[in-house]
């Protein structure tokens, strides 16, 4: 079976900024992911064998001169010592334990240092979601023609509608192809008029920005913070990873994922120094609408002005929802969407793979002779993650009810 993943730059830009941030600040940590299948679904007869082969393709996937050399001009705020940690590095399979039990249900884990393993997620959950429909015979139903015409239909109301929108959808793909079908569409319908009221901002893909000469997208992940969490506990857990983002960024890239705690937790952690230092937040949980309220009356609270303040959304975005969200924030923050799935895998007959990876538990060093557990607290109604015990332990901490 073909590889699906053939160049080290099919990823998500903020697996690479997270990896400059644990080596720079965290390089002796060591972690553990658990991927979960929030559908609980039946994957078809021989899928982990697939998935073994397809993993253990990614020792032949190397960073290229290009690629370094692309990544050195679109992400200034990449210090370059990364460029040499990454063009040596290999993917090591052995890390990842894949098995499916006898109903057919899928378990993957990860276990290594933070610096190597925070490069698997993404690759893996696009191997899964692309493999998934090999495998169960839907690729014929791809249509490319259609793919691209709804996408520009997508681009166009968004532009039309005064959206500053990017792709953010490796993760749960239909393929490779589709991705860079909706891409190459954004791009175009984006270049077709200087009058749009939006913008097409980029795509969180490296290896598609450097195809179509885009802007990479990305910041940060929710794993951060969680590992944080784990080594030290949840209540400064925020303040922490916003310490270790500023001391390896000095101020770029200052888009802050806030709610891995809620936003009481770190909202008591944003203190003046921080809401000056972070250009803005990224909201990827709750109502929109009300978190919104919520940051712009931090901001007031702390005498900022909230309408120069960059407020990113990400949470199940649509075209339609993101238009309506623009007409509720604009002239209040400097709205902007990251869009993935309903880019990426909206395609008559396909079902998106409801998949994530976490991290779960995390040790400072790799001599310590315990794991300490960690979890994410969604603002999302039973999208917790992580073991139930660790949730409730979690939750007593921050005094959650």
């Amino acid at each position: 079976m073909r590889p699906i993943i053939t160049h080290f730059t099919d990823d998500d830009l903020y697996k690479f900024t997270m990896c400059c941030a644990v080596v720079d600040n965290f390089p002796r940590a060591e972690v553990r992911y658990t991927f979960t299948d929030r559908n609980n679904m039946v994957f078809p007869v021989g899928f982990a064998k697939a998935m073994r082969e397809q993993i253990d393709s990614l020792a032949d996937v190397v960073m290229t001169q290009e690629e370094a050399r692309f990544m050195k001009r679109a992400c200034p705020y990449i210090p370059h010592w990364l460029y040499d940690y990454l063009r040596g590095f290999r993917y090591n399979p052995r890390q990842v334990i894949i098995t499916q039990d006898a109903s057919g249900h899928l378990q993957i884990g990860f276990e290594g240092p933070w610096c190597q393993t925070i490069l698997l997620e993404v690759k893996t959950l696009a191997i899964v979601s692309e493999l998934y429909y090999r495998m169960m015979g839907l690729e014929p139903l791809v249509d490319l023609g259609k793919v691209r015409l709804g996408a520009c239909d997508k681009g166009r109301k968004l532009l039309e509608g005064g959206c500053v929108f990017s792709e953010f959808g490796t993760r749960r793909r239909a393929s490779l192809i589709v991705q860079d079908t909706v891409v190459e569409a954004f791009t175009d319908v984006s270049h077709s008029s200087d009058e749009w009221l939006g913008r097409f901002a980029g795509t969180s893909n490296i290896y598609l920005a450097m195809k179509y000469n885009l802007t990479p997208i990305g910041t940060m992940a929710h794993e951060l913070i969680c590992a944080i969490a784990g080594m030290y506990g949840p209540v400064m857990a925020n303040k922490l990873a916003m310490q270790a983002w500023a001391r390896t960024y000095q101020g770029a890239l200052g888009t802050f994922l806030y709610d891995t705690y809620g936003w009481r937790i770190f909202s008591l952690n944003f203190t003046e120094d921080y809401a000056n230092l972070f250009r803005g937040l990224r909201v990827d949980s709750g109502n929109n609408r009300e978190q919104l309220d919520k940051i712009i009356a931090k901001y007031r609270s702390l005498g900022i002005d909230p309408r120069y303040k960059q407020v990113v959304f990400s949470n199940a975005l649509t075209t339609d929802s993101a238009i309506a969200l623009q007409h509720y924030a604009e002239g209040r923050c400097l709205p902007s969407y990251g869009i993935g799935t309903h880019f990426t895998n909206d395609i008559e007959g396909l079902h998106p793979l409801n998949i994530v990876i976490k991290l779960t538990s995390v040790k400072p060093e790799a001599s310590w002779p315990f794991w300490c557990d960690t979890c994410k607290l969604s603002s999302d109604p039973g999208k917790h993650s992580g073991n139930p015990d660790v949730v409730a332990r979690f939750e007593g901490a921050l005094h959650i009810r």
